[in-house]
């Protein structure tokens, strides 16, 4: 983990999205169920896209808080929370757990961490000496 002034309270916010993203993802959805009066009617597979843009977030918010050589533990921790999630959908009646949609987190995974080693890794660091600067001014 980074040298975080704050790694206590980035850890119980990392813990609070995750349950978050669990609880979504188990949740009825029943936008996806009608085609016509679905929110999302004209993006094609849009759960995909969602599963996807889910976990490009999970990533870069992990990245976030840990140096680059730990970033292979970030993918692998996020592609088996992913497997998790397919898990608990195949035991609700209302949900389907689908492969097509590990994929889709695999590839949000992937993104995610090509964008932080880009140069967005350890963003929480600049956020907590930023904020650091911002009250030492005041």
């Amino acid at each position: 983990m980074l040298p975080l002034n704050h790694s206590r309270q980035w850890r119980i916010a990392s813990i609070a999205m995750l349950l978050l993203v669990l609880a979504s993802a188990l949740m009825p959805a029943v936008w996806f169920l009608d085609e016509k009066a679905s929110v999302l009617s004209w993006l094609d597979h849009a759960d995909k896209w969602l599963h996807a843009s889910t976990f490009l977030v999970l990533s870069l918010w992990f990245a976030g808080q840990y140096r680059p050589r730990s970033y292979w533990r970030i993918a692998l921790g996020l592609m088996v929370f992913g497997l998790f999630i397919e898990f608990c959908q195949r035991l609700v009646s209302y949900r389907m757990a689908d492969w097509a949609d590990v994929g889709a987190n695999t590839i949000g995974i992937v993104v995610g961490l090509l964008v932080a080693l880009a140069g967005l890794g350890g963003w929480c660091l600049r956020v907590e000496n930023w904020h650091a600067a911002r009250q030492s001014s005041v």
